[in-house]
């Protein structure tokens, strides 16, 4: 099937979506919808009800040969859907339909719709939607068709769609106007049906497991939970300065105190950090919290629930990364922070206790420390340089130092480091979880260490929150919780390799006048 008719005729090479051009096709647009109104036709009814869909059609008849679909010429069809391609025979035409579902062609004929509907169907364009109505059958081409019987329009489009040939890629333009990417990219669209497939295969894992979801605030007197540069924001009646969540970290365990002992939200958080292939300000987390529980219990779960939302998604458990293969068989592999350091990252073992040491190798690798930055935090620069990178195949860090770990809870036979993990696959973060600090004299301290290093210019560091600490004095059960990120999670399943094409709408600058 040929383009849009309206872009038929070969041009020289230009950007198909070139300012002129697109004026004029949207003057002849207005025209069309003008004669149709003033024919009594209206442009945005919404009398139609589409009875069926593509897919469905698809699954029950793509099989069927054109003997069988003949005999049921009886059997009718009602679809709605927009316009993709057009090609006018005189007095028939085939067009391609497009509906959430997919795009199937039909058989236009006047012969068949009458002469007031083809003369309708004559000033419809290649973006229109219509509604449709008829038996299937096959064409000389043996491809699967809806013959038109009868023919409604739905909605008048205005603008034309990128032309065919050419399409939609300029990828700013794709996540600027993203509904124009889903009605041009199947592929975008598929995407997006994974992400829902994915958010609502860990929401029932979690329900299975008798987790509660709960929604906590989302603007925050005290932003708490991660290391992160809050946004701020300013309640008029209240006089007060707020500021927007930068995880839910520290209200849902103040849930596990009042007694919801397993509980999980799937929430939005906003960190007010630079853009990135991997972090756009506004994202997308799972964070949920079981008592009674420890983090070596969590790994177990990140596992199962990883592997699952692969199994709904790619159907298997190996597949291919932007061309590397990721096992997500567990188990997976597991190394201490300090270990990773050696045998993966290859630094010399005085590094990991002597903090000039460290700082010189940090510097040297591009890492910008303050003054305030302890021993755990530098060597946090180092992984992220030498070791992180090289994580592709699913991989546990634990025994992360304490100094980075503020809201963990201290190990047992090192107090030098906490329960803490984090997982990586493709060599990205993926997820952090730790047994929780619930020792509310302990998490007092920290947040007055936290508090001087924010005084000492660090905006990444954590407030106090006197709160928090009151309701930990009312008794947190032994608990361990998890945040998960679920954009890259998408990413990693749907083969993407940056965070904005996991999100329906990205943060951009402001359009070019």
């Amino acid at each position: 099937m040929t383009g849009n008719p309206e872009q038929s005729k070969k041009k020289p090479a230009q950007n198909p979506a070139a300012p002129a051009d697109d004026n004029i096709l949207r003057r002849q647009r207005r025209q069309k919808a003008a004669e149709l109104r003033e024919a009594g036709i209206p442009l945005f009814p919404n009398t139609f009800r589409p009875r069926d869909t593509i897919a469905e059609i698809k699954a029950q008849y793509e099989r069927m040969d054109a003997s069988r679909l003949e005999s049921m010429e009886e059997t009718k069809f009602i679809l709605g859907g927009r316009i993709m391609a057009l090609r006018s025979f005189g007095k028939a035409a085939f067009i391609k339909i497009q509906d959430r579902s997919g795009s199937l062609q039909c058989h236009v004929e006047k012969a068949t719709v009458g002469e007031e509907r083809y003369a309708l169907f004559k000033k419809l364009d290649v973006g229109d939607m219509i509604g449709v109505r008829g038996p299937l059958f096959r064409t000389r081409t043996q491809e699967l068709t809806l013959k038109v019987e009868s023919l409604q329009l739905v909605t008048k489009s205005y603008r034309p769609l990128p032309e065919k040939f050419h399409g939609l890629t300029d990828v700013e333009q794709r996540y600027r106007q993203r509904y124009l990417d889903l009605i041009m990219n199947q592929d975008v669209r598929e995407i997006f049906k994974s992400r829902s497939t994915i958010v609502s295969t860990v929401r029932r894992y979690l329900e299975e497991r008798r987790f509660m979801e709960v929604e906590t605030p989302m603007m925050q007197l005290i932003p708490g939970g991660a290391l992160a540069r809050p946004f701020e924001t300013y309640h008029n009646a209240l006089g007060m300065k707020l500021y927007l969540r930068v995880a839910p970290e520290l209200y849902l365990k103040r849930l596990v105190v009042g007694g919801l002992e397993r509980v999980f939200e799937l929430n939005r958080n906003f960190r007010n950090e630079g853009i990135s292939v991997r972090h756009n300000p506004e994202f997308t987390m799972l964070e949920f919290y079981m008592a009674y529980a420890d983090y070596e219990d969590l790994m177990t779960i990140t596992e199962e629930l990883v592997s699952q939302c692969a199994m709904a998604v790619r159907g298997a458990l190996k597949f291919e990364y932007q061309g590397r293969e990721i096992d997500l068989n567990p188990p997976w592999r597991n190394f201490d922070f300090r270990t990773s350091l050696l045998e993966i990252g290859g630094v010399p073992p005085e590094v990991l206790f002597k903090y000039d040491k460290a700082l010189a190798l940090s510097r040297e690798l591009g890492g910008v420390h303050k003054p305030s930055d302890g021993l755990g935090k530098i060597l946090h620069k180092i992984f992220e340089v030498l070791v992180e990178p090289e994580l592709w195949q699913p991989t546990f860090i634990t025994g992360y130092p304490r100094d980075i770990s503020p809201l963990s809870r201290t190990n047992d036979l090192d107090h030098e480091i906490v329960d803490r993990f984090e997982f990586f696959i493709a060599g990205r973060e993926m997820g952090n979880g730790f047994s929780e600090l619930n020792d509310p004299d302990d998490q007092r301290e920290r947040f007055k260490e936290q508090v001087a290093e924010r005084e000492a210019g660090d905006e990444e560091a954590r407030f106090m929150d006197k709160d928090y600490v009151r309701a930990l004095e009312y008794g947190l059960p032994p608990t361990a919780g998890e945040g998960l990120g679920i954009d890259r999670l998408v990413m990693l399943l749907t083969d993407q390799p940056s965070i904005r094409e996991v999100i329906l709408f990205p943060l951009l600058r402001p359009e070019r006048a």
